[in-house]
């Protein structure tokens, strides 16, 4: 079953006491059998690995059943839903992860597993030839304080330029629903958008944008977390198992799209095309998947530099991150495989 949830209608069930209400009841052994896992992840090809491992029935080969998926815009929504108890695990930028890590005081989730590296850019108009040329220019964002979000103003940052979380400041950030930008940037109401891919070559290749900005650029080795897969402690705790086997799924779903990557292409876009009723031309795809780097290490030298960042830019007080990451049953699925470990240093 696949369900898209609006932010707003999660920010009220995060009030109606789910939380306490949706982790299941007894322990793993007992429960397991009757418990679907609830999945969440966006539809963008940084969150391939969710659309291939669901389309192609990977997950289900593992959970013995075809997760419930759930479907966001951007991370701060994902775990919005994650508060409520509307979803047991979901891939998410390092960013929002942060965040819910802090909001709860460490105690809602774990980064279980990293999912994807690299596929965000600034795209702007072909008149802007120069960070020098932003300033009072719309700039859209998927949400505020995602991970695009952030980024975009820590680069701002560090041209100079000031934001505020209202859109005012010496450049505008606008945030909004990916869709939304892509109609917005072609009728003119923005001058660009900080977005992940498919977004980012949608706007070069339809649009006529122009990458100003690759975010690979700004990080050593041009590897960062773009996607993480996080889980409710309280499910971690109560289906340990469970957990596991979706982390046996993940790995496999990586496996396939490092391996087959026509494939991988056609299933992602049919998963997709059934979320929002739209397939991506070939061109896209491949630039996409060119741009994205499908990996278990979850690059956690980035995600502690995305905390300072938004910490930087006003979005994040400071945040011991000291127990965000549970990395034991990962490496448990990557040992049986014969794989490295992973680290969260």
């Amino acid at each position: 079953m696949k369900t898209r949830l609006a932010a707003l209608g999660l920010s009220l069930l995060a009030g109606t006491g789910l939380l306490a209400a949706c982790g299941g009841s007894s322990s793993s052994s007992s429960s397991d059998a009757g418990t679907t896992v609830r999945l969440g992840f966006f539809p963008n090809i940084t969150h391939a690995t969710a659309l291939v491992g669901v389309r192609k029935g990977i997950f289900a080969k593992y959970l013995g059943k075809a997760p419930t998926t759930l479907t966001f815009n951007a991370g701060p929504a994902a775990t919005e839903a994650v508060f409520s108890g509307a979803v047991d695990a979901t891939y998410v930028g390092p960013n929002p992860a942060i965040n819910a890590f802090a909001k709860s005081h460490g105690q809602a989730i774990k980064i279980i597993s990293g999912a994807a590296s690299g596929g965000a850019a600034l795209i702007v108009k072909p008149s802007i030839r120069t960070a020098a040329d932003l300033r009072g220019k719309k700039i859209a964002t998927p949400q505020l304080g995602n991970t695009q979000d952030v980024a975009l103003r820590y680069w701002l940052k560090q041209q100079g330029y000031k934001t505020d979380k209202s859109g005012g400041g010496d450049v505008h950030v606008v945030p909004q629903d990916n869709s939304q930008t892509l109609q917005a940037f072609q009728q003119g109401q923005i001058d660009g958008a900080w977005v992940p891919e498919p977004y980012a070559s949608r706007l070069v290749l339809e649009d006529k944008g122009k990458k100003l900005v690759d975010e690979a650029s700004l990080w050593p080795g041009g590897k960062f977390v773009i996607t993480n897969l996080i889980v409710r402690t309280e499910f971690l705790k109560e289906h340990p198992t469970l957990v596991k086997k979706l982390l046996q799924g993940q790995v496999e779903a990586n496996d396939y799209i490092n391996t087959h990557k026509a494939e991988a292409e056609k299933a992602a876009d049919d998963e997709l095309r059934s979320l929002t009723g739209k397939p991506l031309a070939q061109a896209v795809l491949d630039g996409t998947f060119k741009n994205v780097t499908f990996t278990n290490d979850p690059i956690a030298s980035s995600l502690k530099a995305s905390a300072q960042h938004a910490e930087e830019v006003g979005l994040l007080d400071h945040v011991d991150l000291n127990g965000i990451y549970d990395l034991g049953p990962l490496n448990e699925v990557l040992k049986a495989d014969g794989k490295p470990a992973v680290s969260e240093s």
